[in-house]
C-alpha cells in the first residue's frame, strides 16, 4: 500500500528529510505544509471530499472526479487546480489528474501557542 503523510514541518525538518533520502535512507512519500493553518487552507472539505474519491483511483478527468464527489464541474476543476498547485494531485501527460496513493496519513502536533 502506498501512503503519503501530509504533515506541518518545518524548512530544517524537510531539509533533514531531503538529505536522508540522499543518504539512502527510505523517507516515504510526505507533503509538508508551513502551519496548520497552511494545511487546512489548502485541504477545505471540499478538497478532502475529492482526494477521497480519488484515493487508489487512478488517474480520471476533471469531470469524472466532479462525478464521483457529486458537484458541478467548474467548482472541483478550481478544486483540482488548488490541489495541483499545493503539489498534492498530479497532472498525467494526457491530462488526467491523479492522486497516485491508496491511503493519506496526516501528522501534526497541536500545541500552546505563545
Amino acid at each position: 500500500m502506498k501512503t503519503v503523510t501530509l504533515s506541518v514541518a518545518s524548512r530544517e525538518n524537510v531539509t533533514r528529510r531531503a538529505l536522508a533520502a540522499f543518504k539512502g535512507k527510505q523517507q516515504g512519500a510526505h507533503i509538508s505544509f508551513a502551519s496548520v493553518e497552511l494545511l487546512w487552507q489548502t485541504l477545505t472539505k471540499k478538497r478532502w471530499e475529492l482526494l477521497k474519491a480519488m484515493t487508489a483511483q487512478g488517474a480520471m478527468t476533471i469531470r469524472e472526479a466532479a462525478r464521483r464527489v457529486g458537484r458541478d464541474v467548474k467548482a472541483v476543476h478550481g478544486d483540482v487546480h488548488a490541489l495541483l498547485n499545493a503539489g498534492v494531485l498530479d497532472r498525467t501527460d494526457d491530462g488526467r489528474v491523479v492522486f497516485p496513493y491508496d491511503a493519506v496519513h496526516v501528522d501534526f502536533t497541536l500545541t500552546k501557542s505563545a
